[in-house]
Parts: structure tokens; sequence; C-alpha cells
């Protein structure tokens, strides 16, 4: 394709597992947030009948997208090393260029273009890598609190690890204080992720937001 007399090159960029994982992934947070600060101060009142337990309903759909952001997490992490695209994989080169890094914050800059070894540029790989350690931190966190309170089945089953961890990390108290700070990583990094994705489209043409949609981005071929 052609776009103001600049030949576009077509290129598969992100699988529909990743597309599906992505999306899911941000639902799951966005609900996660949304329900974790009303479990943290439940401002609603209920109907007066006892049949009506909203925050049990709320704390249930908080569990059902806690555990799916484990399994996603847990998915994006094999995906990464094993999947058949080794396009993340390619993006670590840049992280260990320094003439990388110069060229992606001098490209933020407006000074010049981004030539990428992979999908991802060198500070957004960072980025990234940071935010999935804050996730998995993120599920270590609410499953001790999960186990903390359902001392059968599967919290029965964590109960000892979880254990260790509550202790390791000064107590269940502190365990809840760090899973509401990284809640709050999770919001910052909503945002700025939001305006960079649409930023990017603008500023290069390509890398927007679209390519998580149809997985598919648009190079300007090299001559």
């Amino acid at each position: 394709m052609t776009t103001a007399n600049v030949a576009y090159k077509q290129e598969k960029v992100f699988s529909a597992a990743i597309r599906t994982f992505h999306w899911l992934r941000a639902l799951s947070i966005v609900i996660l947030v949304a329900s974790g600060f009303y479990i943290a101060w439940p401002y609603l009142v209920g109907a007066d009948s006892t049949d009506v337990l909203l925050q049990g309903w709320i704390r249930f759909v908080h569990l059902a997208c806690g555990f799916t952001l484990c399994a996603i997490t847990i998915s994006r992490a094999y995906l990464f090393f094993f999947g058949k695209s080794d396009i993340e994989r390619r993006s670590f080169r840049d992280v260990m260029s320094p003439r990388s890094w110069i060229a992606q914050i001098k490209s933020y800059l407006w000074m010049g273009q981004l030539d990428k070894a992979g999908v991802y540029g060198p500070l957004q790989f960072m980025t990234y890598f940071a935010i999935s350690l804050l996730a998995a931190l993120m599920c270590v966190t609410g499953l001790v609190l999960y186990a903390n309170v359902y001392h059968q089945g599967l919290g029965g089953a964590l109960w000892s690890s979880a254990s260790w961890i509550t202790e390791a990390m000064g107590g269940l108290a502190m365990v809840r204080i760090w899973h509401h700070y990284i809640t709050w990583c999770f919001i910052i990094f909503l945002v700025i992720h939001i305006y960079m994705a649409v930023w990017y489209g603008i500023r290069f043409k390509h890398n927007a937001v679209d390519a998580i949609v149809s997985g598919y981005d648009y190079h300007p071929e090299k001559h």
C-alpha cells in the first residue's frame, strides 16, 4: 500500500493469542481496579433482603478476574519464551544496544525515526517487562490474600506458601498495602500506555492501536 507517495509494507506482529490475551488482560485489570476499590471501601448499600449479597457478588467478580489475570500472566510469559514468532524476543537486542536507546529517546523528541529489531523499542520493552513483573507480584499478593480468607480447596492448598510469603512481607497488612500500591501502578501505566499508543500512531504512522486489533503493522519500505 502507499500513502502520500510513500510505500508501506504489511507485517504480522501480533498473533491471535497475543491479541486475545491483551484485551482480556486489559478488561480484567479495569474490573479488578474498580471492584478492588469497592471491596476496600464498600460505599453502596444493597437491598434490605438477606438474599442480596452485594459485597459477595463484587468479591466473586474480583476473584474471577484475578484468576483470569493469573492465567494470562503465565500464558504471556510462555508465549514470550516459546511462541513461534520471535518478534517480541528480538526486541531484547535493542535493550542491549546504547544506540537503540539514544534513537528511541531522540524519536520521542521528534528527532529522527525509530528503527527497531523487534516490535518494541528498548524503553517500551523495559516498561512492559516491569509491568509484567508487577502483574506477577499482584497475582502472588492476591493469592496470598485469597488463601487467608478461603481455607479449603485452592486456598487450603496455597496456605503453607501463603503463610511463608505473608511472614516474609511483614504480615498480612503489608501484603494488602503492596496489593494496593501495585493497583496504582497499573492505573498510572494504563493512562500512559493509552496515550503513547495513540501518540505512536500519529508520530510514526505505524505501531498504533490498530496493530493490537488486527495483528498487522505497516512500515515504510526501505530502498
